[in-house]
């Protein structure tokens, strides 16, 4: 890569790759990509140079990443984030308050007592909130300046770890161990080559190949 990405400038995906990226549907990403909250964007897009082109910047993947926690894993109501993503922006001073490190400290006390309006738990309603929120961050790594700088991939095992890191192959997702793109692993299987052939390819062990090959197969089902 000639230079370095810029999280908040540089398309990397497109919709419909983010939205398979992080297992919700097409048009729930599209969705978000429209709403707002206080005036921004829950998720922010970039004009894409060409229609059909990559318009979701790292940081937008972030937000998303949040979002799908809040609304898939939690099922808080679209009003509850909006309210909540505008009071983590106003308290913050940033317009990606989903997406800076503070969402992982202050920024849940924000979304827990948002929730705690709308979701009737046991004796403390506000647990499994924050352990659920808190478990899904622990994806998110983050800088110094407390930027995200990666995301694992939730869906590939231990064993064979995935991440989408804007410094290696444009935000595409990669094999952590070695960087090789995802999509190169699952080509050479998919044309026709056994596991064995593809792991000596591309410097991976078999239980890794296998791994990555078994989720894509499941995202295909």
């Amino acid at each position: 890569m000639s230079r370095l990405v810029d999280k908040y400038r540089d398309p990397l995906l497109t919709p419909g790759e983010t939205a398979r990226h992080l297992r919700i549907p097409k048009s729930t990403m599209y969705n978000w990509l429209s709403d707002e909250a206080a005036g921004a964007p829950l998720v922010h897009r970039v004009t894409p140079e060409k229609r059909g082109w990559p318009s979701v910047p790292f940081v937008a993947v972030i937000e998303a990443y949040v979002l799908r926690t809040l609304r898939v894993d939690l099922g808080l109501k679209k009003s509850t984030v909006r309210e909540a993503a505008a009071a983590i922006r106003k308290q913050f001073d940033t317009p990606y308050g989903l997406a800076t490190r503070r969402i992982a400290t202050d920024g849940i006390d924000i979304f827990v007592e948002h929730a705690g309006r709308e979701l009737a738990r046991a004796h403390d309603g506000q647990t499994p909130i924050r352990e659920i929120i808190e478990n899904d961050l622990q994806f998110i790594d983050w800088d110094k300046d407390d930027t995200p700088n990666r995301l694992r991939l939730r869906q590939y095992p231990d064993v064979a770890p995935v991440i989408i890191d804007p410094r290696f192959a444009w935000g595409s997702p990669v094999v952590e161990v070695n960087r090789v793109p995802v999509a190169a692993v699952v080509d050479l299987w998919r044309s026709g080559e056994s596991i064995r052939t593809v792991a000596d390819e591309y410097g991976l062990t078999y239980e890794q190949t296998e791994a990555i090959c078994r989720v894509a197969t499941d995202r295909a089902a």
